[in-house]
């Protein structure tokens, strides 16, 4: 520091200020931050144990010499070694140490990394989808399949305020989608959604159960765009037990690809479920049109305007035709009506059922659905269904039958 006169401002140079201000005292190098966290190479240094032996002191020297020539940082780098010990900084020595150093522990072991779970995959969808909860039973009996949607969990968000309007749908596959679709109503602005609905399909066989998967998904219903799909769960129908309601709780997955080489055999034209009754009162033979059910789609809307006629053949006076009245825009009409052939008892075994479904169009000539015929002639369920009723008088008995394309000596016309 240079000297000032009496009245003079005094100076000072800026190593002069640091030096006062930082550290008073001798200006020293300011120590990294990685001196007091250092890196080890093979892992952290013993918590515990004795402290590496220094190195060989150099010769002894006076007392007084010693002490003459301690320079004041000294005391600093004494201050250093104890600031490192207090943050645990052992380092090796730089020189090799004389004698059998103690052998240096071994680095406690790293924790085995976590495999990928194979399933994580599916977990995350879970997590990022939701999950469904839903119960089945097939009636058998009434060849019913009733699907009670409960709620679902979790889903993912698809609108921009962060919620969603969900809905359910089905679909019985393989077969055409509008013919067999159902769907719950939409619940607004929810992830959690409680729906408690059940959905019925009828018309339901052994057969089907045996071959047939349900599908359920979940969309969110969107009044300006097209319904954006959430998730979707299938179900193997043969793994319900009849007349036995089985409880389901599932994650939803993203969407599966639908099968596109079905067996064309399979394919069908829909079916209906008739009664038949011979009323030894009316002395006659009751014929029940009660519903149809998986309808083939005539429409380019996807679905059809069907209607039911029916024939007691052979017809000599063209008296035998009746007619339903027309359900428009729909796959799984009901009907619930009835039509009575007033005809002897003993006449019937002569006598064939022909049933057709037509589609109803405007301007244009009406579309042939499918049919089916019942008499002595006939195979299967449908020769069954005609002798019992021959056979229980008064009695009505109610039977599924699956159209067929093509109806033997019919004239497809309307």
């Amino acid at each position: 520091m240079t000297l000032r006169r009496r009245g003079q401002k005094a100076t000072i140079s800026i190593q002069e200020h640091m030096a006062i201000d930082v550290c008073p005292g001798p200006i020293r190098p300011i120590k990294q931050i990685s001196d007091y966290f250092p890196r080890f190479p093979r892992g952290l240094p013993p918590a515990a144990g004795p402290r590496a032996e220094a190195p060989p002191a150099a010769p002894a020297r006076p007392a007084a010499a010693s002490a003459g020539r301690r320079s004041p940082s000294d005391g600093a780098r004494d201050d250093d070694e104890d600031v490192d010990q207090l943050f645990g900084a052992y380092g090796a020595s730089p020189g090799p140490s004389p004698g059998p150093s103690p052998s240096p522990a071994r680095p406690p072991a790293k924790p085995p990394e976590e495999e990928p779970d194979a399933d994580g995959y599916e977990s995350d969808d879970c997590t990022a989808l939701g999950t469904l909860d839903f119960s089945l039973l097939y009636d058998q009996e009434n060849n019913a399949l009733h699907c009670t949607i409960s709620k679902a969990k979790g889903l993912k968000p698809m609108d921009h305020n962060g919620l969603a309007d969900p809905y359910v749908k089905l679909h019985l596959l393989p077969g055409a989608s509008k013919a067999n679709k159902l769907r719950t109503k939409t619940l607004r602005n929810t992830l959690n959604p409680t729906w408690n609905e059940t959905l019925t399909y009828y018309g339901i066989t052994d057969e089907d159960m045996i071959r047939k998967t349900l599908r359920i998904s979940v969309c969110d219903e969107d009044k300006f765009r097209h319904n954006e799909f959430i998730g979707e769960t299938r179900v193997p129908l043969k793994k319900l037990k009849p007349n036995h309601t089985k409880t389901f709780s599932i994650c939803l997955e993203k969407q599966l690809p639908v099968d596109k080489t079905e067996d064309k055999s399979l394919e069908e034209r829909g079916r209906i479920l008739i009664s038949l009754k011979y009323s030894s009162q009316k002395q006659g033979l009751l014929v029940g049109i009660v519903r149809c059910a998986h309808l083939a789609a005539m429409d380019a809307n996807g679905y059809s305007d069907p209607y039911v006629k029916t024939y007691l053949k052979p017809d000599v006076d063209k008296k035998s035709k009746h007619k339903t009245a027309v359900k428009k825009k729909t796959l799984n009409p009901e009907f619930n009506e009835e039509f009575c052939y007033e005809i002897k008892h003993g006449d019937l075994a002569k006598k064939t059922l022909e049933v057709t479904v037509w589609d109803y169009d405007i301007g244009k000539s009406n579309d042939f659905i499918g049919g089916v015929v019942l008499g002595i002639n006939a195979k299967g369920e449908r020769l069954k269904h005609w002798f019992d009723c021959l056979k229980n008088k008064d009695k009505r008995i109610e039977r599924w039958h699956t159209l067929t394309n093509e109806l033997p000596g019919a004239v497809l016309s309307d």
